[in-house]
């Protein structure tokens, strides 16, 4: 319904064609930045609603209770079966902020999310084999709960500025009734959509620029003349650019069949869908610059090591 919507906008009122780098970033600025407010109102106002019936504190001592990095791996595992690209993993990360589940915990399902990715593993298992296709699900799985687990060993929630200035709304004054809880959720739905606008449209835009005029020429020039450090190089390049999986899957195997090794490929492909700079402008608005920069070093050491182990498998 969004895709049609931003079809109807780009090709029949704008008259932009669909082959020009103009319709194409037009059109994913336009499905991006609808699908990402609405998901953010929705994810928001649900969580909230469903908060008013327990206690914060309750909930955040029930999930602390889980050893091992269980809730950690329960997270990942959860982020690895949604079809989320980066941002649009940010509405849920949100939302769990706003329940009180664990900084670490979170940060997993935000790490994983938009690395695993169901279009991603068909296609490499059809192509590499179905052992590569389960490492690579397993590596994103783990780079999850391993960055997840670091993070909550380095106690960064305070870093959470959303969840901050939550901690000002007192739980005594939570709604009793339906309609006034309806209405609480409601309200910090709309509170937390209008604070994030400028940030999502920002990014969105960024993105939506590099998307529609970086051709797959640049991949094969930036990436194909490095040897032993394709992989780090790969990952900073693909930092930037702002894509989901199965959008970027084409583009990623083209370049592996022009002689780019699966590895290097790989990190490439996790970095423009786990790390984005669309995603940091958004993000930038619920947590401080130290957390944001602990999370993208983090992630992008991980996919560094992952490039490099496919590659000596391949």
């Amino acid at each position: 319904m969004i895709q049609s919507f931003a079809d109807y906008i780009t090709f029949s009122l704008l008259k932009l064609s669909a082959e020009s780098s103009l319709g194409s970033a037009v059109n994913f600025f336009i499905y991006d930045v609808i699908k990402i407010l609405f998901l953010i109102f929705i994810v928001v106002s649900v969580i909230n609603f469903i908060r008013t019936f327990f206690e914060a504190s309750k909930i955040k001592k029930s999930i602390s209770k889980l050893k091992w990095g269980l809730g950690n791996i329960m997270a990942a595992l959860f982020g690895a079966v949604t079809p989320f690209c980066s941002c649009s993993s940010v509405p849920l990360f949100i939302g769990f902020m706003e329940a009180r589940i664990s900084t670490g915990i979170a940060f997993s399902f935000l790490i994983t999310s938009p690395l695993v990715n169901e279009v991603a593993f068909v296609i490499m298992g059809g192509l590499f084999g179905w052992k590569l296709a389960f490492l690579y699900a397993f590596s994103g799985i783990a780079l999850g709960v391993i960055g997840g687990l670091i993070i909550g060993a380095l106690k960064m929630d305070k870093e959470i500025i959303i969840e901050n200035q939550e901690e000002k709304r007192k739980e005594s004054y939570m709604p009793k009734t339906f309609h006034g809880k309806l209405k609480f959720a409601l309200n910090i739905g709309s509170s937390t959509f209008k604070k994030l606008l400028p940030y999502v449209i920002g990014g969105v835009a960024l993105g939506a620029i590099i998307h529609g005029y970086l051709p797959e020429e640049f991949f094969l020039n930036t990436i194909g003349q490095y040897k032993i450090l394709s992989v780090p190089i790969a990952t900073l390049v693909g930092i930037p650019i702002y894509a989901g999986c199965s959008t970027v899957v084409p583009l990623i195997f083209s370049i592996t069949a022009n002689g780019i090794p699966l590895g290097t490929s790989l990190a490439l492909m996790m970095a423009i869908a786990g790390l984005s700079l669309p995603e940091a402008v958004i993000l930038k608005r619920v947590m401080t610059i130290k957390l944001l920069a602990t999370f993208f070093g983090l992630v992008a050491i991980g996919i560094v090591i992952i490039g490099y182990l496919f590659n000596a498998l391949g």
